[in-house]
């Protein structure tokens, strides 16, 4: 190298280097500690959300909530899908990642009354923040090869539709706002649906081992929410040894969730049809809701510890959410490239948890004790993990868990 290079010029050579050309797939590559520093952000930003939905277990609070909480989801899907597509290890992705950073904790801010008194500052936070994306999308597409300009024009349309909506929703009165928002929500399903399952769309994405990962650590965020949950409700309400134990019980629900997602469909890849793959990451949207929702049913549920029946809005929004959360992991477990090697092991396990998911509505509509509600959801999903267990064990004897 030449010794009249100037210090400007070796930063940009070493430190600032343009992100990595659609296509340019790293199927080894390892989660960062970036990424994750990332996705802790999100932990705040839920938190203020499932908070609210905890204080107004109403029709109207649960749709807010779903609301809100998939316009969370959206903006980490398209964050993480950028960083795994295009993020290198150097200065420029990592300025990018920070700034987003910034952006989401100013969002967090503004998460909890987002339906209400705050909903025109989360729409222009929120716009904010899909600028960002948009920009870093269009610079790949700057640098894109002809075979994967549909990819990015169909992408770029989408985030800007996203960008116009959530700037002009700020303008809006709170009700017409959030419908705004939940039309937004269903749109990219929908959107995801319909573009990424184009076969010429879906040329150059691959779900890779990182990217499993990362929807893995994403459901650990949310199960975060049900930990936060019962300590709220633990703090909250008067502490006797009913209401210790009915926490401990609700807690329970969040470590048979994880044993679940985790031993049947945490780090396992979804078969390589552009369909199946869309279909396993939009499933993820109400795995992480429903688990999110849960831990917010957790304070009412123990605030009302020595009841003798649970508050019917307390018991369907718990049984409810472990209900979606049931058939979301039913849908994703049919997506995976295990499913098709061993149907005989995986869809015996796919019914058992849409029984379930049937089974723990009847608890819901019963509305017993808090402590009796949530060790009958305890029960019930350990039963669907011992059977679930029990065909492992047949499949592969020899294998140590």
């Amino acid at each position: 190298m030449g010794t009249n290079e100037t210090m400007f010029s070796r930063f940009r050579r070493r430190f600032w280097l343009p992100p990595r050309a659609h296509g340019e797939i790293i199927e080894d590559r390892t989660v960062s500690f970036l990424e994750l520093f990332y996705d802790l952000v999100y932990v705040v930003v839920i938190a203020a959300a499932a908070h609210t939905l905890a204080k107004d277990v109403t029709w109207q609070g649960v749709g807010e909530f779903a609301t809100v909480f998939g316009l969370i989801w959206i903006a980490w899907l398209n964050g993480t899908t950028y960083y795994e597509l295009h993020g290198r290890e150097e200065g420029r992705t990592r300025t990018f990642v920070f700034i987003q950073m910034l952006l989401l904790a100013l969002l967090a801010v503004f998460a909890g009354d987002a339906t209400s008194d705050t909903g025109p500052q989360f729409a222009i936070v929120y716009t904010l923040y899909l600028v960002v994306l948009s920009w870093l999308w269009y610079v790949v597409r700057r640098q894109d090869s002809e075979e994967f300009m549909a990819v990015t024009a169909r992408y770029l349309t989408g985030m800007v539709f996203s960008v116009v909506v959530m700037a002009a929703s700020a303008l809006l009165p709170d009700g017409p706002r959030t419908l705004a928002w939940a039309g937004l929500v269903v749109l990219w399903v929908v959107f995801s649906q319909v573009v990424g399952g184009d076969d010429e769309v879906a040329h150059g994405m691959v779900i890779t081992d990182s990217m499993s990962e990362r929807f893995g650590l994403f459901v650990i965020i949310v199960l975060g929410e049900v930990v936060v949950g019962v300590v709220d409700g633990i703090s909250e309400a008067e502490l006797t040894v009913r209401t210790v134990a009915t926490g401990i019980l609700a807690l329970m629900i969040g470590f048979a969730y994880w044993w679940t997602y985790f031993d049947y469909v945490g780090r396992r890849i979804p078969k390589n049809e552009p369909r199946i793959r869309v279909r396993w990451m939009v499933a993820h949207l109400p795995t992480t809701m429903s688990i999110a929702a849960a831990g917010a049913a957790m304070v009412g549920l123990i605030e009302h510890a020595g009841d003798s029946s649970t508050p019917q809005a307390t018991s369907w929004l718990l049984t409810g959410s472990v209900s979606i959360g049931l058939l979301a992991l039913a849908s994703t477990i049919s997506t995976l490239q295990e499913a098709e090697k061993h149907p005989d092991l995986y869809r015996p396990v796919g019914r058992s948890l849409v029984g379930a998911a049937l089974v723990v509505l009847i608890l819901g509509w019963l509305a017993p004790a808090p402590w009796i509600l949530a060790l009958s959801t305890v029960a019930l999903l350990g039963l669907v993990w011992q059977f679930a267990l029990d065909r492992w064990l047949r499949f592969f004897p020899d294998v140590e868990l």
